[in-house]
């Protein structure tokens, strides 16, 4: 007998919770420069009318699976087998997306566990506490093992408080907060010089580039993973939805809010750069090209923020800030996932079983940050290159595929009940059953073509 499980209390939690799964670092550090880098609006509009068109069907296919079972993922693709393979299959997928999500929290808890250290060095330059901020700001074994913990420690606090006490909880209070932190932030930015030439390499466009075959794939992998899709997070978030509510109405919902923050962090990120540019802070690599990623976090923007003095220390503060409650509204979801199957197939408290995966998951961090340049871009590549695009595949072939399609209609109808007369449910189908797994296939072919 499984333990009792919980739910959202409001449309308004589910949004919160389930945007802060997908709105988390790569939204912030990776979009704005995947754009500027290819062919600025142009590659902004493919990413729009894509989210939408790919990524839109491939999270209604995890949200009306998660309500329909109101289960785990192993639990809820093993409902949907029609016979021993397809059963064999759904666990197979169930339990490769909990050790891919953990795989993916180990090496985030270590980069969420920089903007963590970064706040607090931001905080220590305030108090004019400069060695500890200098020891805060310099990376270290020590120093990443340390808040690598810490940020796990606040995942677990947050998570085995429950669905609607922790989770909705939290999300609701840390989303609104990081709105408010990036608009903020980008008025500010806006007033320094050179933040017009970062506006017009994000916004101008260049639509001769538009049907490159590599800025549609790129494009559409960013939709993609932006949406936290192929793990299983939207999968169990969906579990918890009240079956009065209108799924795909949330679904549109959600990708709105996913696509908002991503657009909007661009707003931020891009002008700083060249504002850093002007005050002589490099912006570009080796290559030539815009420093992404952890570099431009740890490196280009606080030689921005040192450059600016006082008003410097409280804009990084805020900055951080901003990265931190981005790192804990993705963490949270993830740890989510095998915590709700132990949970359910064990019957046994939250408390125990996130405190057992905080730990084991911690251990594997602490493993990477000993063995940093080693392991670190090997196990992000295997789980976001490799593993995510796989099980993205499969869950849309549960969707389209195994599942009978009048079961995924009953499924719709609670909460949306002429669904069937809308054009929704005319392209959802075909969508889900050919267009989502050929663009997977797609995003998986380039990344192991190059």
């Amino acid at each position: 007998m499984s333990a009792p499980r919980g739910e959202f209390s409001s449309r308004f939690g589910f949004l919160m919770a389930a945007s802060g799964s997908a709105v988390g670092l790569g939204n912030i550090w990776g979009f704005p420069t995947n754009t500027a880098s290819n062919g600025g609006a142009a590659f902004l509009f493919t990413y729009i009318v894509l989210a939408f068109a790919i990524a839109y069907p491939a999270l209604m296919a995890e949200l009306i699976i998660g309500r329909h079972a109101k289960a785990n993922a192993v639990t809820a693709l093993r409902g949907l087998a029609r016979g021993p393979l397809t059963r064999a299959l759904g666990g197979m997928v169930g339990y490769a997306g909990m050790i891919t999500v953990s795989l993916i929290l180990s090496f985030y808890a270590i980069v969420s566990g920089w903007m963590l250290a970064m706040t607090m060095a931001s905080l220590a330059n305030l108090l004019q506490f400069d060695a500890a901020a200098d020891w805060l700001a310099t990376g270290s074994v020590v120093r990443d093992a340390i808040f690598t913990l810490g940020f796990m420690l606040m995942t677990l606090w947050v998570v085995t408080a429950g669905v609607s006490n922790g989770i909705e909880k939290w999300a609701s209070r840390l989303m609104p907060s990081l709105f408010i932190i990036l608009v903020c932030l980008i008025i500010y930015v806006f007033t320094l010089d050179g933040a017009m030439e970062g506006l017009r390499m994000y916004l101008v466009p260049d639509f001769s580039r538009m049907l490159e075959p590599g800025l549609v794939v790129s494009a559409m992998g960013q939709a993609f993973f932006s949406l936290s899709l192929g793990v299983g997070t939207m999968l169990i978030y969906g579990s918890y939805i009240n079956r009065r509510e209108n799924l795909p109405a949330l679904g549109r919902m959600v990708t709105l809010l996913d696509i908002s923050v991503a657009v909007t962090a661009g707003l931020l990120i891009l002008p700083a750069m060249t504002v850093a540019l002007n005050l002589g802070v490099p912006i570009y690599d080796e290559q030539g090209g815009l420093i992404a990623g952890p570099g431009l976090i740890i490196s280009v923007l606080p030689a921005l923020f040192d450059q600016i003095g006082l008003a410097g220390i409280l804009v990084s503060l805020a900055f951080f800030i901003l990265m931190t409650i981005a790192s804990l509204t993705s963490s949270i979801s993830m740890l989510e996932v095998p915590l709700a199957y132990v949970v359910e197939n064990y019957n046994t408290s939250r408390r125990r079983v996130g405190t057992w995966l905080t730990l084991g998951i911690t251990a594997i961090s602490l493993l990477i940050v000993f063995n940093f340049d080693t392991l670190f871009d090997l196990v992000v590549s295997l789980t976001t290159e490799y593993s995510q695009p796989l099980l993205g595949f499969f869950f849309a072939i549960f969707a389209g595929w195994v599942w009978h399609r009048n079961g995924i209609l009953q499924e719709i109808r609670q909460g949306s009940e002429n669904v069937e007369h809308t054009m929704f449910w005319r392209i959802w189908p075909v969508y889900v059953k050919f267009v989502v797994p050929v663009a997977i296939l797609a995003i998986y072919l380039q990344t192991l073509l190059g």
